[in-house]
This record gives C-alpha cells, structure tokens and sequence, in this order.
C-alpha cells in the first residue's frame, strides 16, 4: 500500500505546513490552510524522467539568437496585446470575472485559426453540445475546430499527443485535476501541478496554449501565484457587466511588450474589435461641462484620449469623501495637498469624486496634472477652455515634470481635433510646425497651468 500523509496547502502563497494553523507562516493570510491528502509514492515519481535525463551545459554566445515567428490569431486586438500573434510553445494565461467574455473570444480565435492552423478546443466547464450552441450562436465556422470535454489532465495530454494539434485552448485551468494528486479540482496542489504538466507538454511539442484562469473576488487570478511565474503571458479581462465594451490587458509577456491593451466591443455575434478606441471613449464627451478634462494617456505602444471627470461639492458630514473610479486612490490626497499648497486652492472641507470615463483604468502618474486640473474646474464651476488636452505628472513641490512619448500623445489628440494642449515644458515639440494645428502651452509648475486655463 501507499503510505498517504496529510500536508496542509495555503490558498494564498501555496506553502505547505505540516500541520493546520490558523495563519500562513510564509505569507501571514489568516484561515487560508486546506488539508490535502498526498501520496508519497506518485510525488517522487514525477521527478524520475527529469532526473534521468541531464541537458548539457552551453555558452550563452554559442545559443543563436533568432526572432519567433508570429502566428496571427485574426484578431487584431488580441494580436497588439500578445506582440503580433501567438508564439510556438508560449502558455499564456488569460484571467477575468465570470461571463466577461473569456470563453466567447476564444472560441471566435479559434474558429478563424482553423484556417492554417490544427487546434483544439478541451472544455472543462461546459459540455460538447454547450460549446455547439455558442458556436451556432456566434454564428463562427467550427467546422475544422476540434473539441474535447475533459476534465482528466492524463487524458488531456493523450488526446494532444495523438492528435498533434498546433494551438490549444484549455477552458479552465481551475477544473482540471490530475490523478497523482488527490486534491479537489481547483485546489492549489491540483492547479499548480496541471499547469506544470501542460507548460512541459506545450514546450516539448511547441504547441501554443491558452489557459482561461478564474479570478476572486479581489480581481487576482485564482490559485497560487506561482501560476503567473510558469506561463509566457499574461493577460486580464476588463469591462464592466453593464458596459458594452471590453478591454485586455498585458500583465506580462516574454515575447512583446508588457502593458499594451486591446479594445472590444461585446456585440450579438460576439466580440469585435475596436480600431479607434479614444473616439469611443470621447463619444459622449462635452467641453461646455465643469468638471471635465481630456486626458492623453498612453497604454503600451497605443496613446489614448480618455476624459476625466472630477466632482467638488460641499461636505455634509464630519469627514469629507474621497472615491475614485479608474484612478489610483492613493494620488488623490497628495494632489489635493499640492493644489492647497501650491495654488492656493484648499478643498479640505469638500467632497472629491473623480471617474475615468469608458471603464479605463489609469495607473501612469501622467494623470496628475489633467486630475487637478478637472477638479479646479469643478470647484470653480467654470469649464476649461474648447478642444484642450492635458498630460503631465505633478510633484510634492508643485513641479510638473515631463512624461514618455510626449509627440505621441499630441500626435494623436491633433488627429482626433483638438486644437489646445497645456503638457509640461520638457515635452514641448522643439518645432512649432511639428503640429500646426494644434497651440501648445509649456508649463512648469501647478501655478502656472492655473493661470494657462485662467488666461486662456
């Protein structure tokens, strides 16, 4: 018989303790340990074959260097947030809440791949005729996609090695399960050990693999962190339910840039893609509103127009509310301290809502400058002046300093119209016929974009 022992598995970090406590002793969460059966024999039978077989060392000059060659998947927005198309042998991990629309796209990729390219559709959490119907729904052509409903990671694996297919879709990596684990479906130990086991077989026989990873209720991709270290790419489903419109986002990514973000809009036929995304986000944009300032952010290799919305209003309770939507929370307080300090604006007894128009979510600090300004526009109740755009990062000392890909951002605000632009001083073209349509004011500091709007 096989001697069975019990471990005891964090559903946060992973780590494994030999008896149940009520906090992690590697990352400090509180009642996250799950008693996991495990079998002595079938761990250190996984490690055999790899240990056998030694790889030679080599000099890293004697490794040639070749560019990958890009699979184009036919959807050009998923191609700009992967660098240009799936990679042979990349895993790569596609996360987001319950019906956003991870499945939908996946199952349209595919369809269009069948073209030059065998794949394989394996469903964990519907069934064959399930999956029919959203093909029938989508009205995609699966005549050529293959379909496997199975949950068994062993016989995954067999039906990809006899089958021989070029990319696979696993749909979700959270409800496979394998036998030498005797785990739930879901746990760490199982998911963790099933994303093991499709990394190596895709990197053995260069199959492209998408994984679909669930999320908790914090927005994290389920399961052990350690997932997001095995796979090539990254990337998280955006949008909210209510809204029409869905973003991907580049967590991470070993064969392109990190950080780029693709646009969709969630149609009766499934999701298309967006190829002007900064007019959808300006659809419903009025310059006459106070309040309100166009924002030029940049998002990968992609410049976008967003506008932002600020709301100053009398405080009726004891402490004043501050909320954003799409903005970083904690920029919010260092910008009101600088706007009191440096331009003599104090807000301390007023309510502050802030919210990025289109679901976008902005990290960059470029931000900082089209923020304040919104939010002197609301408190004067004055709007800001017709047709302008504001980027620019805002310092401690009321500085603004310059940000990346300045001529990129004016590039495209003058594409889409707008004829005015207060940006810092650094980003300034060094020729005015750079952009003859468009007047550019140079900026300093938080007191003199004051006084550009004032004067303007």
């Amino acid at each position: 018989m096989v001697k069975q022992k019990s471990q005891f598995i964090c559903d946060a970090c992973g780590g494994v303790s030999p008896k149940w406590q009520g906090r992690c002793p590697h990352c400090g969460e509180w009642n996250t340990l799950t008693e996991t059966a495990m079998s002595v024999q079938s761990t250190n039978s996984r490690f055999q074959s790899w240990a056998a077989n030694a790889t030679a060392v080599q000099l890293l000059a004697d490794v040639s260097a070749v560019e990958v060659q890009r699979n184009p998947t036919g959807m050009t927005e998923l191609d700009r947030v992967l660098g240009g198309g799936l990679v042979e042998g990349a895993v790569i991990l596609l996360g987001g809440d319950p019906g956003i629309g991870k499945s939908t796209l996946l199952l349209q990729t595919i369809a269009q791949m069948t073209e030059h390219s065998n794949v394989l559709y394996v469903s964990g959490e519907e069934s064959a005729q399930q999956v029919a119907l959203r093909a029938q729904r989508l009205g995609v052509n699966a005549d050529s996609v293959h379909l496997l409903a199975e949950i068994r990671i062993e016989a995954i694996s067999a039906a990809i090695s006899q089958h021989k297919p070029e990319v696979v879709v696993i749909d979700s990596i959270q409800t496979m399960y394998s036998e030498n684990i005797s785990s739930a479906p879901g746990s760490v130990s199982q998911v963790r050990e099933c994303a093991a086991q499709l990394t190596r077989l895709a990197k053995h026989q260069g199959i492209s693999m998408l994984l679909v990873g669930h999320v908790t209720k914090d927005g994290a991709i389920a399961g052990p962190r350690v997932l997001e270290h095995m796979v090539d790419t990254v990337l998280y489903f955006e949008g909210e339910t209510h809204s029409n419109y869905r973003m991907i986002r580049t967590m991470k990514n070993r064969f392109g840039a990190a950080n780029e973000l693709g646009v969709f809009a969630m149609t009766e036929k499934g999701l298309k893609g967006v190829a002007n995304p900064s007019a959808l986000f300006l659809s419903s944009y009025r310059d006459d509103v106070p309040g309100s300032c166009v924002l030029v952010t940049q998002e990968g290799s992609r410049p976008l127009l967003v506008e932002i919305q600020a709301l100053v209003d009398d405080a009726h309770g004891f402490a004043p509310k501050r909320l954003t939507v799409g903005l970083a929370q904690e920029r919010l307080s260092m910008l009101l301290a600088v706007l009191n300090r440096h331009a003599g604006v104090a807000c301390h007894d007023q309510d502050v809502f802030l919210n990025a128009v289109g679901g976008v979510k902005i990290t960059e600090p470029a931000a900082d400058l089209a923020v304040i300004l919104a939010m002197l526009s609301s408190y004067r109740n004055r709007p800001l002046p017709e047709k302008l755009i504001v980027f620019g990062e805002v310092g401690l000392s009321g500085e603004i300093r310059p940000v990346p890909r300045g001529q990129e951002r004016l590039r495209e605000a003058e594409k889409l119209g707008f004829t005015h632009a207060i940006i810092p001083v650094a980003n300034c073209p060094k020729k005015n016929t750079d952009f003859p349509n468009l007047t550019i004011i140079g900026v300093n500091s938080v007191q003199e974009g004051v006084n550009a709007c004032r004067n303007d």
